[in-house]
């Protein structure tokens, strides 16, 4: 492709590094974006710039946010007494896409799993239990992955929470064992939390 265009080649291997797009999918949006109106193809690459230079991770939950605490973090509307604990961003969209639970969040950005060296050290877990600390958490509610990793770091949170009293429950298990929460559909997601339980130690946790 370089004997034809230098541009178009750079472009396909910038997009073909995105998770789940390969070079052929990559020429196709590339060309896609060639035959458009330039002006629609500027707002996209200046809509890309801004992720680059102007998105930042909440200082409160660690979402990704426009400004230093994000917009679910500093509204007075939502219960700061329930904290929902996900393992990534992309888990505090699905569950806000049911539109049904009005506490908090809190994004670990990742979990706990010895054999990849992530401890946990590598994750927001310091900064949860910095929250209970305040004593303005009534309940913290795991919403993470139904799998070793997500029992081990659930164990993890269970094990060293700084304040007793706090409820600590977990989803529903709508959620069958090893799936992401992203890829569940909405009525079972929304069930999940709605039915949510006392946490019960797991047989996959690592004690």
């Amino acid at each position: 492709m370089n004997q034809i265009s230098k541009i178009l080649e750079e472009a396909v291997v910038a997009l073909s590094g995105l998770p789940g797009i390969g070079k052929k999918t990559a020429l196709r949006l590339v060309l896609h974006m060639a035959q458009q109106d330039k002006e629609r193809t500027r707002q996209l690459a200046t809509a890309v710039e801004h992720v680059a230079s102007h998105l930042k991770l909440c200082k409160s939950c660690f979402a990704y946010s426009d400004h230093d605490v994000c917009a679910i973090c500093s509204n007075p509307v939502r219960d700061s007494s329930l904290i929902c604990v996900v393992e990534s961003v992309r888990d505090l969209f699905a569950i806000e896409e049911t539109q049904t639970f009005k506490g908090k969040y809190h994004v670990l950005g990742g979990l706990i799993s010895p054999l990849d060296g992530i401890g946990p050290d590598k994750i927001h877990i310091s900064s949860l239990f910095e929250k209970i600390k305040s004593g303005l958490v009534s309940e913290i509610i795991l919403a993470i992955r139904p799998n070793i990793e997500g029992d081990t770091t659930a164990y993890y949170i269970h094990k060293n929470m700084p304040d007793s009293a706090v409820k600590l429950t977990m989803l529903a298990r709508g959620v069958s064992f090893g799936s992401e929460l992203e890829y569940a559909d909405e009525l079972t997601l929304s069930r999940s939390i709605s039915n949510r339980t006392a946490y019960q130690l797991s047989d996959n946790a690592i004690g």
